[in-house]
C-alpha cells in the first residue's frame, strides 16, 4: 500500500542581517500542489527597497518546477524594482533546475528601432539576400529530387501516378479556363481600345491589330495566364501541402518509406506544365477574339479585314514565342509552390504567411523570367 505524503504550507519569512541586508527564507514545499498559497504569502510581504535581499532556499523541503519558476519570478521582479538579489542555500540538483529556468526565460521586450539609419537598411537588404540564397537553395533541392524521380518513372512507368496528374490537371487547367478566357478577352478588348483611340488620330488605326496581335501572342497572353495561374493553382498547392504539413501527413509519407516528391510534388508540376500552355492558348484565342471585336465596332475594321492584317502582322513564330515559355513559367511557379508548402510550421499562421509569399514570390519570378525570354529571342532574331 502505497501512502501519501503529507503536505507542508510553504512558508516565507524576512529577517533583517544588518543596516544594509535582509533575509527571505523559505520553508515547507513549494510545488505545484502549493504553489497558489505560496504565491498569495510573497504578495503580501513588504521587502525594504534600500537593502540588499537574499533569497534563502535551503529549508524547502519539497521544490518542483512551478516551485522554484515563482522564486525565479519573485527575484526577478525585486531586482526590477532596484533590489540586488542573491539565492543562497542552492543544492547542486536545485541549481540545475533554476538554470534550466533561466535558459528558458523568455527575453525581455526590446521595441523596434523607429526612422531610417543606413545600418538597418543594410542589416534588411543583407537578410533578404540570405533568405533569398535559402529560398534558392530549397527550389534546387526539389529540382534535383524531381529530376532523380524523373529517372525512375522513366526507367519503371507503373510508378508514374496518372491518376493524380489527371485530377491535377482537371483543377489547374479545366476549372481555369472560364476565368482565363474572360480576363483574356477584357485585355485583348482594352489594348485595341486604347490603341485604337491614339492611332486613329493619326489615321492609321488598322494597324492596332499588328499592335494587339504581335502583343498579345508574344507576352501578354502567356504571362497573364502565368500570373493567373500562380494565384489560382501555385497558392492551392502551397495550401494544400501545407495543410498535410501541419497535420503530419509528410511526415507519415517518410515513415511508411514514400518520396514525397513522387508522391506530392511530380503529380503537380507535371499538370501545371501541361494545363499552362492550353490555358496560354485558350488565353491567346479569347483576347484575340476580344480584340477583333473591339476593332469591329470601335474602329468599323471588318473580321474579314482584322483576319488578313493579322496574318500579315504574325506568324508561326510569333505565337511559337509565347507557347515556349508557359513550360518553364509553369515549373517556376509549382517549384515555389511545392517549396513554400513544405516549409509552413503547425499555425494557421505560417500556413496563411507562405500561401501569401508562393503567390508574390511565383508572380515575381515570373515576369523576371520573361524577360530573360524577351531578351533570349531578341538575341537570336525571332
Amino acid at each position: 500500500m502505497a501512502f501519501l505524503e503529507k503536505k507542508i504550507d510553504p512558508e516565507m519569512k524576512l529577517e533583517a542581517d544588518g543596516p544594509e541586508h535582509q533575509f527571505l527564507a523559505l520553508s515547507g514545499d513549494w510545488t505545484v500542489s502549493t504553489i497558489g498559497d505560496a504565491e498569495t504569502g510573497l504578495k503580501q510581504l513588504e521587502v525594504a527597497k534600500d537593502r540588499l535581499t537574499c533569497i534563502d532556499v535551503s529549508k524547502i523541503e519539497h521544490l518542483d518546477t512551478s516551485g522554484a519558476w515563482l522564486i525565479h519570478r519573485t527575484r526577478g521582479r525585486l531586482e526590477f524594482e532596484g533590489r540586488k538579489v542573491g539565492l543562497t542555500g542552492v543544492t547542486p540538483v536545485r541549481q540545475q533546475l533554476f538554470d534550466e529556468i533561466e535558459r528558458h526565460h523568455p527575453p525581455s521586450y526590446k521595441p523596434e528601432r523607429g526612422g531610417f539609419t543606413i545600418v538597418g537598411f543594410l542589416e534588411a537588404t543583407g537578410r533578404t539576400m540570405v533568405e533569398a540564397y535559402k529560398d534558392g537553395l530549397a527550389m534546387m533541392h526539389i529540382l534535383g529530387s524531381l529530376g532523380l524521380v524523373l529517372t525512375t518513372v522513366v526507367v519503371n512507368p507503373r510508378r508514374l501516378r496518372s491518376i493524380s496528374i489527371a485530377v491535377q490537371f482537371d483543377r489547374s487547367c479545366i476549372g481555369a479556363v472560364p476565368i482565363v478566357a474572360l480576363m483574356s478577352f477584357l485585355i485583348g478588348a482594352i489594348i485595341s481600345q486604347q490603341g485604337g483611340f491614339y492611332l486613329k488620330q493619326f489615321g492609321v488605326d488598322i494597324y492596332v491589330v499588328d499592335l494587339a496581335g504581335i502583343l498579345i501572342l508574344r507576352e501578354i497572353g502567356v504571362i497573364l495566364t502565368a500570373i493567373m495561374v500562380a494565384g489560382r493553382s501555385g497558392s492551392a498547392f502551397t495550401a494544400e501541402l501545407g495543410a498535410m504539413r501541419m497535420q503530419e501527413e509528410v511526415d507519415a509519407l517518410h515513415v511508411i518509406g514514400l518520396s514525397v516528391t513522387e508522391v506530392l510534388v511530380l503529380p503537380r508540376i507535371l499538370a501545371l506544365m501541361i494545363a499552362l500552355p492550353v490555358l496560354t492558348f485558350i488565353a491567346d484565342m479569347s483576347a484575340l477574339f476580344g480584340s477583333g471585336l473591339v476593332t469591329w465596332v470601335y474602329l468599323d475594321i471588318p473580321p474579314a479585314a482584322f483576319l488578313t492584317q493579322l496574318q500579315l502582322a504574325i506568324t508561326n513564330e510569333t505565337l511559337a514565342v509565347g507557347l515556349v515559355k508557359a513550360p518553364f513559367m509553369a515549373l517556376i511557379v509549382g517549384l515555389i509552390a511545392c517549396v513554400e508548402g513544405l516549409k509552413v510550421g503547425g499555425s494557421s499562421e505560417s500556413l496563411g504567411r507562405h500561401t501569401t509569399l508562393s503567390v508574390v514570390k511565383a508572380i515575381f519570378l515570373v515576369i523576371v523570367v520573361d524577360g530573360f525570354f524577351a531578351v533570349f529571342f531578341a538575341a537570336i532574331g525571332i
